[in-house]
């Protein structure tokens, strides 16, 4: 999850796609709610946008993540992180040390990670090397030297030992870093968000999506009393000297933003859940004290959830893991196996409007599958991990109150600028992408799609994208992770359905502006219907005419076309929204 737009220009669906020549709207006004929430998240975002439009520098901005790879940083691959690292809430501090090991790419004698400047670092050791390795600081990059040239296939490790204060975050999860919070009884409640400003906030990494490690091992000591409850399976923890440390192994490919730590009095309400695969996995909430009663309530929605989304798309990716939610002092975030949830059981905390279900804790499982699952390789392309994530809520809205509550939902998410393409062709950075409107605009794309190719060509596509063959459905060491792009949707679609989408995907994802269905009225019994197009295709989609008695679904050819209408008649054009435009009379 992230914030969505930056500018405040805005598509209100109220009569945005009907059209009544007399005057008539078929829509219905944005929930006040859902608006307030809408726009403080355009503000934070263009707050973000603009730090680092400003910093100026040759490298990514701290407060921003991924882009280009630097030469160095392509130079490798990760295979395993080892984050070791003790807390002291009362001192907002944490201290420790990183391992990475990484197979070489390119030669390479010095190896560049990321980290925040708020940090101190006490040394740099090599495997097999005496001493500390030299070092060097460059605003948010390190410059380690590795003693020697390393080649192509070789492999090395280096552990970086550092210390301080974390950056505190202004408003998780949207502007991350730390939240040092306290539950409603006084003890300490922490956690970790990243997605936007990237892992290098609190450790040091290749600070880029496109490099994820093949396994990680998190040993985190906290005071006392506290859990820490993190990413993957936990498999020890011991006590000494009034702290406890948690250690946990995370067995497959992670997103490095999506490493958490949360750490309270947590209560554990355990089950355990059988898959579409007949394996048995266990589905996790960890809670606070004072809402136990209340997670226990929800837990079977939260299984529901899984159900749907395993017959949606196919079995849940992470059955070697676990399943785990865990109460946070922020709204949520997709943390792989550890799904962030502050939504304090409250169905409108993320829409603001109750949709029947608890829509946050819906939207961050969806990113197990879209964003966890299949990664997008660069930022460009975090439509695959929004769109794909919002429009799974308005499927579950059809599933749970059929057809109409789907549209629904789609009519209230009609709400988006147009500043910038979904999926540009060009790299951009976390901060670059979110500009664009990623979330409900990639949802209606969808919706769209779906209207056009029909429902079996669509659900297999959504399926095949997940999981291209039995190899990667049945597999649970890893090798069903993958990173793919907006081009590998496309294929897919156009396999199933047999059709040519080049224009679809140029038209909704490549550019901006959306296509306009125009309405002139020629004569007082003629109108005339053109499409106008901002790019150089023709708008093959059947679109439905309603006037009078007559109903009526036509492909509007380049030149246009003609119905007769009277004036006296109200016209009314794709009535049950189903495509993406806009309409002008």
């Amino acid at each position: 999850m992230q914030a969505l737009q930056t500018q405040t220009v805005m598509h209100h669906f109220d009569g945005g796609n009907s059209l009544c020549l007399c005057v008539c709207a078929a829509g219905q006004n944005l929930d006040n709610q859902y608006l307030v929430a809408m726009r403080r998240n355009l503000i934070l975002t263009a707050w973000i946008s603009c730090i680092t439009a400003l910093c100026g520098i040759g490298q990514t901005d701290i407060l921003d993540s991924g882009g280009k790879l630097t030469a160095l940083q392509a130079s490798y691959d990760v295979t395993h992180y080892g984050l070791e690292l003790s807390i002291d809430p009362e001192k907002q501090w944490i201290g420790g040390s990183l391992t990475v090991t990484a197979r070489v790419v390119e030669p390479m004698e010095v190896l560049e990670l990321d980290l925040d400047t708020v940090y101190d670092i006490s040394s740099v050791v090599g495997e097999g090397k005496a001493g500390d390795l030299a070092v060097e600081r460059d605003l948010g990059k390190i410059h380690i030297k590795l003693g020697r040239k390393y080649q192509a296939g070789e492999f090395f490790t280096v552990t970086v030992a550092y210390s301080g204060n974390p950056r505190v975050a202004p408003n998780p999860p949207w502007a991350g870093g730390f939240t040092w919070d306290k539950t409603p009884s006084g003890a300490h409640w922490i956690a970790t968000s990243c997605q936007g400003q990237g892992a290098d906030l609190w450790w040091p990494c290749k600070d880029n999506v496109s490099d994820e490690p093949d396994s990680m091992d998190l040993r985190i000591s906290v005071p006392t009393g506290l859990y820490a409850a993190c990413n993957g399976v936990l498999r020890d923890s011991s006590s000494e000297a009034g702290s406890t440390m948690y250690h946990w192994h995370i067995s497959t490919p992670i997103n490095i933003y999506t490493v958490a730590l949360n750490i309270g009095p947590y209560v554990l309400i355990e089950e355990t859940y059988t898959s579409v695969t007949g394996e048995e996995f266990p589905f996790i909430f960890y809670v606070l004290p004072e809402n136990v009663e209340q997670g226990r309530e929800i837990m079977p929605e939260f299984m529901d959830h899984m159900s749907f989304f395993e017959e949606m798309l196919g079995p849940y990716p992470f059955r070697a893991d676990k399943y785990g939610v865990v109460q946070t002092p922020h709204l949520g975030m997709e943390h792989q196996t550890i799904i962030a949830y502050g939504a304090n059981f409250d169905n409108t905390a993320m829409l603001g409007r109750d949709f029947g279900f608890d829509a946050l804790h819906h939207h961050e499982m969806a990113h197990e599958w879209w964003g966890n699952l299949v990664t997008n390789s660069s930022w460009e392309d975090v439509w695959i991990h929004e769109g794909f994530g919002s429009y799974m809520q308005a499927l579950y809205c059809e599933r749970i109150g059929g057809e109409e509550a789907y549209h629904n939902y789609m009519r209230f998410s009609r709400f988006f600028t147009q500043p910038l393409p979904v999926a540009p062709k060009e790299t951009k950075t976390a901060g670059e992408a979110f500009r664009a409107p990623v979330y409900t605009k990639g949802a209606w794309i969808l919706h769209t799609l779906r209207n056009y190719i029909g429902d079996e060509a669509f659900f297999a596509s959504l399926k095949q994208m997940v999981y291209p063959d039995e190899n990667h459905l049945n597999a649970t060491d890893g090798s069903q992770c993958r990173f793919v792009d907006t081009d590998d949707f496309q294929t897919i679609a156009e396999e199933q359905s047999g059709q040519n989408l080049d224009w679809f995907f140029d038209l909704y994802l490549r550019q901006a502006e959306l296509p306009t269905l125009v309405a002139h009225r020629i004569s007082d019994k003629k109108v005339k219907l053109l499409w106008n197009m901002p790019v150089d295709y023709p708008m093959p989609i059947p679109v439905e005419i309603r006037y009078g008695d007559e109903e009526l679904t036509e492909v509007i050819p380049e030149d246009g076309i003609i119905i007769k209408v009277k004036q006296s008649e109200k016209l009314y054009l794709d009535p049950k929204k189903r495509i993406l435009c806009d309409i002008s009379d």
